[in-house]
């Protein structure tokens, strides 16, 4: 049994069943996911005899690696046993903004969409991760930074609707006032548009912010950078996303891949203006943050220019930058790679070596 994983609800039958008073299941839950107990010794208010025999209960993903950049965004590769007792590393960001404490979590350890700008789709995919393995993410994280995350971003490692319940448990988890309490509105789950997960996400009323990996505004264009647009066409995403807006009443986000050469055309430009005009939504636009394939980076002058004309156009458009990058922990470039030595916080990091687990 593994503790991390219950719901309130959960706790509670699990703790009746034992000939344990119903509290229990408050107690334990508040002290996972509002103090986020690493051990059972911390669980002060059960009975010793209690936590003995809870021993191999509370399993938690452990500090393999990090490194910390000199805004104080870092990176941490945590080793996170499985249902079979082996380990599994996955990668979260703790990320630094103006006003925001941001932790991006991994979903999956790999991926199988193979996005040719991302880094993760290069590895092997060994599997999703459960609900305790996500939140376990930002509670670890939050340990070591001896802060509270106000935000929590789903893209990190993984396609997160390719393992949808899980993901929207761990979702349900962090959200739960007896627990971190974090707003439903401060947690965004981004799919690089895995359409019937989008139709589930809208049809659930799930309360979540929903984003979508858009990267190429063109049909037929966008299956050379997403070999999964075969699968799911963009024009069937973009119904489906316009179907949540128009019934959820909310914003979309698109998320925006800047590659020079591939998606910053004119043309481009006049597509990605039809869509941003179409439905409720802003546009995160990110320069490219790996070579792969030969890819280029945009300039800021480029990346700039590009922002400026889809302002222009009525569009709500930002460049969202790259914090982390010289960790290797901006996005698309998590790839479990080891980080060498890491940086004081504060500090310059130093160049992280390119080891591949």
């Amino acid at each position: 049994m593994n503790l991390r994983s219950l719901d309130l609800a959960e706790l509670q039958a699990f703790f009746v069943e034992a000939g344990e008073p119903s509290y229990r299941s408050t107690q334990v839950f508040r002290r996972i996911h509002r103090h986020g107990a690493r051990k059972l010794d911390e669980f002060t208010e059960l009975p010793a005899e209690l936590r003995r025999r809870l021993e191999g209960c509370l399993p938690s993903a452990e500090v393999e690696d990090r490194a910390v950049d000199a805004g104080g965004t870092e990176k941490v590769i945590f080793r996170a046993p499985d249902e079979k007792g082996s380990s599994r590393f996955l990668e979260a960001v703790w990320i630094v903004g103006d006003e925001r404490l941001t932790v991006c979590v991994s979903s999956q350890v790999g991926c199988t969409l193979d996005c040719s700008f991302c880094a993760t789709g290069t590895l092997p995919f060994k599997g999703n991760l459960a609900s305790w393995q996500i939140v376990d993410q930002v509670y670890a994280l939050e340990r070591l930074r001896g802060r509270r995350a106000t935000n929590v971003v789903f893209m990190g490692m993984g396609e997160p609707f390719h393992n949808y319940d899980q993901v929207i448990a761990a979702a349900h988890l962090l959200c739960h006032p007896e627990g971190a309490a974090l707003g439903a509105r401060r947690i965004t789950i981004s799919t690089a548009g895995v359409t019937p997960g989008v139709d589930r996400f809208a049809s659930e009323r799930q309360p979540f912010r929903l984003a979508i990996s858009l990267n190429h505004p063109d049909p037929e264009q966008r299956s050379s950078i997403m070999p999964h647009n075969e699968r799911y066409p963009l024009q069937e995403l973009l119904v489906s996303a316009r179907r949540y807006t128009t019934e959820s009443g909310r914003s979309v986000t698109f998320e925006y891949v800047m590659m020079p050469g591939i998606n910053m055309g004119t043309r481009h430009l006049e597509q990605l203006v039809k869509i941003g005009r179409s439905m409720r939504c802003k546009i995160n636009l990110i320069p490219l943050n790996t070579d792969l394939g030969g890819l280029r980076r945009p300039t800021t002058e480029e990346a700039t220019d590009f922002q400026r004309r889809l302002s222009s156009a009525g569009v709500l458009a930002f460049n969202r930058g790259s914090p982390g990058r010289n960790v290797e922990g901006a996005c698309g470039m998590l790839a479990l790679r080891r980080l060498g030595s890491a940086s004081p916080a504060g500090g310059g990091a130093e160049s992280p070596a390119l080891e591949v687990f």
